[in-house]
């Protein structure tokens, strides 16, 4: 079976990132730096997963000529693209990083409207590139037009194929991908909070949630929490996962990176501890540099030793 991974990014953006030296609500606000980043989930996944030299192919929605600018740049880094054009523009999300306090705002646009024609056109795209892939990823919020129930109907077009699904998103989207039972998912906690409609305020909390999707017929759930490190759980085991500190410059792509070093894991057949301590270190990595800049596979390989893992599988019962 082919090693290709495909990602699907429904609603991609530029990304501009504005630098502060301290955020002025409400007043007047000098912008140190700014740069500019092709964005979206899956755009992200696939930039990890490119530097960790796992083939990879892109496809979603772009439209206009921003959509054209995002194309060529991700050009540039070698990546295969495929993706359906639609009317309308690429939207731009913006990033305000405040320096002083190491806290990143994000004002992200709508997108594009995507009409019937563009929904069947996608659909045929992802069922045939799945002959040529060995996983999928799928990730982000939807654009206006698009069904809350796109990524069930792909997870599904997927195990027709007996190919595996990764699924970050969240609300509806997350709702109701959920339904199809993918291979993995990787909420965040107030993601998690949102799906199941209840307070998770402990790690014991979070891992009787996990367990509950994994009985629902989900393999794998990888909880990100930020600064406080990670919870990945299978059937049989479950880990925390404590990161080392940096000087975070923005924690976009940081979740994405995860994404693309849990792939990489399984691709690689490493042990779910393997799998827990790579995610965390590629995260904590990305969340260290500017913009949506991305890890490295050497960066990550050499920060795994500063990261603490620890087994929770004593309080870890199945159902």
């Amino acid at each position: 079976m082919s090693s290709t991974v495909l990602t699907v990014t429904l609603n991609p953006a530029v990304d501009k990132t504005i630098y502060v030296s301290g955020l002025n609500i409400g007043g007047l606000n000098r912008v140190r730096r700014t740069r500019t980043d092709p964005g979206g989930k899956g755009v992200n996944v696939a930039k990890v997963l490119n530097n960790f030299n796992v083939p990879v192919i892109l496809t979603g929605f772009i439209g206009g000529r921003l959509g054209q600018v995002f194309l060529e740049e991700l050009r540039k880094e070698q990546l295969n693209l495929d993706f359906v054009e639609v009317d309308g523009e690429l939207r731009t999300n913006i990033k305000i990083v405040d320096e002083a306090h190491h806290i990143t705002t994000e004002l992200n646009e709508t997108g594009f409207q995507v009409g019937e024609q563009d929904l069947f056109r996608l659909r045929e795209k992802v069922d045939e590139l799945l002959h040529h892939c060995s996983c999928l990823v799928l990730g982000g919020s939807l654009p206006s037009g698009v069904p809350s129930s796109i990524y069930y109907d792909f997870i599904q077009l997927a195990k027709k194929k007996a190919i595996p699904t990764v699924l970050d998103a969240d609300g509806t989207a997350l709702k109701e991908g959920v339904k199809a039972k993918p291979f993995a998912i990787k909420p965040n906690r107030f993601e998690l909070e949102q799906l199941l409609g209840r307070s998770l305020e402990t790690d014991e909390a979070l891992v009787r949630a996990g367990k509950e999707l994994i009985a629902e017929g989900i393999n794998i759930v990888l909880i990100s929490m930020g600064s406080e490190g990670a919870l990945l759980m299978s059937q049989h085991e479950a880990y925390k996962v404590r990161p080392f500190t940096i000087r975070p410059q923005s924690t976009v792509g940081a979740g994405d990176s995860m994404v693309a070093a849990l792939v990489y894991g399984l691709k690689k057949q490493k042990s779910l501890q393997e799998i827990a301590a790579f995610a965390t270190a590629a995260g904590t990595m990305t969340a260290a540099k500017p913009g949506t800049e991305v890890c490295t596979l050497q960066e990550v390989e050499k920060a795994l030793q500063r990261v603490q893992v620890s087994r929770i599988s004593a309080h870890f019962s199945t159902c």
